[in-house]
This record gives structure tokens, sequence and C-alpha cells, in this order.
């Protein structure tokens, strides 16, 4: 007969561990571990195979999130880390993934065994990043291991027992099995898949670091993004990536919305929270606006931010106009442009169109439509927005100004920024706080008086 297997499980936290502890190392309660049959145990029922679950007996603990000390994290991650997750951080070299990793290891809120695997550098190296960032005495739970090779990862993993794997970065990772070159796409789909078998059986979670392509898509096969159950993309605001301003954007979350964006900057203590990102995307001037500025105020998540829309026309130099536009996909541009065109006989098709958004920002909410009219038709016709003035609204092709969600909100942040005028969509919600228009036509007289 199959000899039975145990554990022992913490009945405050849902911590599993081999053997009986005293003190549960996750949450730091005395006495709570208590002897449970493992899975694959005769008691588990697995002679027969697997056996299903009454979903009302499990325990509402095995969801529990553990907080990575960065709100800005948490925001993204949908609440915090979660227990028996995966998650693909990706971005570009010196962005600062590995930065990132480290603030998490120093922050995360749990007392268990953290372990920080790295193939890119030495532990010197990694506390001499720790004392440059501040983290001048790390907490002694925080284990540093420096190699690829994912035998030793695993030993080190068996003996160590973290709550928490932070493996920087993936295309490091090597197994003699998976072949003889580490990055490789066998080696990282190999390697990922025990690190994530690991952790989903030790009731602990896992982060790996990924660099990305010159497309700007993780470096590998896709299947590691379909293996994990979030990716994060790290990204840099200003043109060729030189500003100081950081996104963290999911574009893939099983535990929460893909909506939401973390803002970060960089400095010389690492990755800083941007307590209050509204004014964080505005240009501070003195005097009037010039032509082919707007003000629009559009949803990241569940924030309401006011960003800056540029926009320039010049003649073009071919017998082809072109639209030039980073931050705001060059498809949307063309749309509005040609809504432009159509209904109030602007005259764009002999014109370059350039687009920008202050700050780098990509934008990719539909209520930026009526505020990126207003910007071009104000640089074709030199005339500029009225200042203090926020702008929202979806734009028809038929030149209708349509609704947008939570305009209410966008109204109240504009208004507490100091813009005493909104234009949008009528709503009745709204009430007399806004300029309702319905109309690209009606949205330009209201601006311009044209």
């Amino acid at each position: 007969m199959k000899k039975e297997r145990t554990l022992y499980r913490c009945t405050s936290c849902g911590h599993e561990e081999p053997k009986w502890l005293g003190k549960c190392p996750e949450c730091g309660e005395w006495n709570t571990l208590a002897e449970t049959a493992a899975a694959g145990s005769p008691r588990e029922g697995r002679r027969g195979g697997p056996r299903s679950v009454p979903l009302a007996s499990i325990d509402p603990q095995e969801g529990k999130r553990v907080g990575s000390g960065l709100t800005e994290l948490d925001r993204v991650l949908g609440g915090g880390i979660m227990k028996r997750s995966a998650v693909l951080l990706g971005g570009e070299p010196g962005i600062g993934k590995s930065t990132l990793l480290l603030q998490i290891a120093a922050g995360a809120e749990t007392r268990g065994r953290i372990l920080y695997i790295t193939g890119e550098e030495s532990a010197g190296q990694i506390r001499m990043r720790a004392g440059r960032l501040g983290l001048r005495e790390p907490p002694g739970h925080i284990e540093v291991c420096c190699t690829g090779r994912l035998d030793d990862i695993t030993t080190v993993l068996e003996s160590v027992k973290p709550v928490l794997v932070l493996a920087d970065s993936v295309q490091t990772l090597h197994c003699d099995e998976a072949g003889p070159a580490p990055g490789t796409v066998n080696q990282m789909k190999f390697c990922s898949y025990e690190l994530i078998s690991w952790v989903k059986e030790h009731d602990a979670a896992l982060f790996l670091a990924a660099h990305v392509t010159k497309d700007g898509i993780i470096s590998g096969p896709k299947t590691i993004e379909h293996m994990v159950d979030t990716v994060l993309y790290f990204e840099q605001s200003g043109e060729g990536g030189m500003g100081d301003c950081r996104f963290l954007r999911a574009t893939k979350n099983r535990f929460g919305s893909v909506d939401e964006i973390g803002i970060f900057t960089m400095g010389e203590k690492g990755l800083a929270i941007v307590a209050d990102p509204s004014l964080l995307f505005l240009t501070r001037r003195e005097g009037e606006i010039p032509p082919g500025i707007a003000t629009a105020a559009v949803l990241e998540g569940s924030r309401t931010l006011l960003v800056e829309i540029q926009a320039l026309t010049v003649p073009a130099k071919g017998s082809i106009s072109r639209v030039f536009s980073g931050s705001i996909d060059s498809s949307r541009a063309s749309r509005v442009a040609a809504a432009l065109e159509k209904h109030l006989s602007l005259r764009l098709s002999d014109q370059d169109l350039y687009v920008n958004v202050a700050g780098g920002m990509r934008i990719t909410e539909v209520g930026v439509e009526l505020a990126l009219a207003a910007a071009i038709y104000s640089a074709r016709t030199g005339i500029p927005v009225p200042a203090k003035t926020a702008i929202a609204g979806e734009l028809s092709l038929a030149g209708e100004v349509l609704p947008v969600r939570r305009l209410e909100s966008r109204i109240k942040t504009s208004a507490d920024l100091g813009f005493g005028r909104f234009l949008g969509p009528k709503s009745a919600a709204a009430g007399n706080s806004q300029d309702a228009v319905d109309s690209l036509k009606k949205a330009v007289t209201s601006l311009f008086g044209k």
C-alpha cells in the first residue's frame, strides 16, 4: 500500500510546509500549522486519479494576495501578488526591470523567504545596487542565487522554500536536458515551465524578467506568455525612450483587469511612485496657448488623467499626405482628420500631420478623439484652443460626438485641477457643468466660434 504523505497547512493564511513548524513563515502566526493530507496521498483519493472538490469547501484564503510594497504595481496586478501565480515582466534593456524586482523583494509584505535568482549579475553587484537604492540593510529573508543553471536553482528552491521567486532573466536560464546553449526557444520554455510548476506546487509566486525585441515584444516564443498568468510590459516615456517616467501595463491578467496602468519615475533611489499623476502630462506655460494644443480628459484604468494633445500640419512634401503619430494610433488620427475634412471642409489631404502626447504617454482610449480633432483644427487654422478647457468625447464617422464612460469623473477631475470649462458629449448625469455638444461641427463652433 502506498504510504500516506502529509503536509502542514496554516489555518490563518493557508501557507503549506512539508514539516511542522511552530511559527508560520508566511504570516508569522504561532501554532497555526495543522496536519493535512497532501495531494497524491491515498487519503486524497488519488488511487482512482484526481478527484473534484466542492466549490463551497474551498478556503477563501486560497485567493489571498500579498502586497508588493509598490502600490502602482499592486494596481496593475489587480490588488497585489496572487499566490501560485507566475508573472512575466518584459522591457527594454536598462529600463529598470532588475531595479523593480529588487524593490519588490525588499518591499513585499510577507514574512516568508524571498529568493532573487540572477544569471546576469554577481552577488556583490546586487548588494551594491541595493545600497544605491537606499536598501542598506536588506531584510534577512532575502536570499540571492547567482546562477542560470536550472538544476542548481531547483536545489536552492528545495532548500530555501521561498514564498516569492524573482528570476532575472528568463533568457539566462538553461538546463542540459533542453540543449547546450541558453536563450533558445526550448531552453526558455522548459526552464519557465519547471519554475512555474514549482511555485504552483509550493504555494509561492514567481516573477520572470524578460528582454524585448526591436519590435517591442518579449523575446522568445509566445508560448511563454500562454504559460504565465500575467504579462506586464515596462515602457519608457519621451522621444526615443529618454524620459524618466516609466509606465507599467498588463497585456494579460488572469486575476485582474488589463486596463490599469502603473506610473513611476526613475531616480537615484530607484523607481518612485507618482502619487498624483493628474498634472504629470500637462505642460506649464505662461501666456496664451499656442495653436495645435488641446487638453484631453482620458481614462487609464480606474483613474482620470489630463493629457496634452499636440498636433502640427505642414504642406505635404509629396503627392500623398502622411500621418506621423507614435503616442496615438495613426489610424485613429487619420480617421479624425478625415472627419474634419468631410464635415467641416477643412482641407487636410495636402498636409502632413504630426501628432504627439506630452510626456510620451501612449493613449488608446476613444475619449481622446474630440480633443485630437480640436488640436488638428487649431493647428490647421492657427486659432488656439481657449485656455483652461478640457475636452473628451468619441467621434463617429458621421461627425457625431458620442458618449464616453465615466464622463462625470472626467468633469470633476478637470474642475479639481483648475479647468473652468469642459467640452464633451451630452449627458443627463453631467448636468450644467459642461458645454454639451452632439456633433463635431457644434464642438468646433463652441471652441473657435466658427
